[in-house]
């Protein structure tokens, strides 16, 4: 005789089931998004657009682009945004999108270059560039995770704020940094074997982010948000907790980009990050981050990143206006897309 089932037990959802349908879209895209140390087809794409790039600027320019101060300074430029782009690379794989880091690179260096911050010296402006970077992504994350705010919505409303405020600090003037200890870092005496600090950080930056993303639980969870953020609930992941984190991240990232950035232009402005929050976006698309989320590859952003920060540089070299510079990104972007979805369509991702 079959024993009846108690509605308690018809309602309850099957964890065994619930944690398949979070395991199974990793299990499909664990490959492709984290790569291992290996090179999947989009990081060798990239690393054959790159290496293009490189004999184009080596044709057009060869004295200007091939010298050494000159691929310091891509290295460089490369570095600032680079870091912004792995905090949005792990805020895209679950799912979301952040339209304020570029306000909040701008937000995070005038108030670390105050008059009264640059007061407490190195430790000062690194400590306020941080804290401000954090504490913006927690008012994003917050109203994401708990407001239920749209990411779209709740980022642009910041990128609004961050912005006006930044404007409202410096009263739109520009705050010169005396600190002698913060502007030698970007000075050529302090590069360790010819590599600039700036680049340094950005490596660390690079493996922290590569060994979160693809070495932890905190990775695996951002993956199985975006991928089904349903499933992941029902697996037992705590989907709110896990976004406001990720916008912390993102905002930390923020922070230290602006730290980075008083050194290389040794001031704070309300200008500062413009159009980071492009830039960003497109690096992380092109380097094979899913935009609907479900997967995220922190190699394939820093490869995008050096492709774009490449391709201005070129533009420079050769007398070209910045317009030309941002139709060529946006055509890159489109093509990107396209191609994400060609694969998705044929079952790659």
């Amino acid at each position: 005789m079959t024993q009846p089932v108690s509605p308690t037990q018809q309602d309850r959802p099957d964890k065994g089931a619930a944690a398949a349908q979070v395991s199974g879209p990793r299990k499909k895209d664990g490959p492709a998004r984290s790569g291992g140390l290996r090179l999947d087809v989009r990081n060798l794409s990239l690393l054959g657009v790159l290496a293009a790039l490189v004999v184009v600027g080596g044709f057009t320019e060869p004295d200007a682009f091939l010298d050494t101060g000159n691929l310091q300074l891509i290295l460089t430029q490369s570095s600032v945004i680079g870091v912004v782009t792995v905090g949005m690379t792990f805020v895209i794989t679950s799912g979301g999108i952040d339209l304020s880091v570029g306000a909040m690179v701008a937000l995070a260096s005038v108030w670390a270059t105050t008059v009264a911050t640059q007061e407490y010296g190195f430790a000062g402006i690194l400590f306020t560039a941080v804290i401000v970077g954090l504490g913006a992504g927690l008012v994003n994350g917050l109203l994401i995770a708990y407001g239920r705010m749209v990411p779209f919505i709740a980022t642009l409303a910041m990128l609004a704020s961050a912005r006006g405020l930044a404007l409202q600090i410096t009263d739109g003037k520009t705050q010169i940094v005396t600190v002698e200890s913060v502007l030698d870092l970007g000075l050529p005496d302090s590069y360790f074997l010819g590599i600039p600090p700036l680049v340094m950080m950005f490596a660390a930056v690079t493996v922290v982010g590569w060994l979160v993303l693809n070495r932890t639980t905190f990775g695996r969870r951002t993956v199985a948000v975006g991928g089904n953020a349903e499933a992941a609930r029902l697996a037992g992941i705590d989907v709110r907790r896990q976004r406001l984190y990720l916008y912390l991240l993102s905002g930390l990232c923020c922070g230290i980009a602006a730290f980075m950035l008083i050194i290389l232009s040794g001031s704070g402005q309300n200008t500062n990050g413009n159009l980071y929050e492009l830039d960003a976006i497109a690096a992380a698309i092109i380097g094979g981050t899913l935009l609907s989320g479900g997967r995220g590859t922190i190699v394939g952003s820093v490869l995008g990143v050096l492709v774009f920060t490449t391709i201005t540089n070129i533009f420079a070299l050769n007398n070209l206006q910045s317009d030309v510079q941002q139709i060529a990104k946006g055509a890159i972007i489109v093509a990107a897309v396209l191609v994400q979805r060609r694969t998705s369509a044929h079952g790659e991702t």
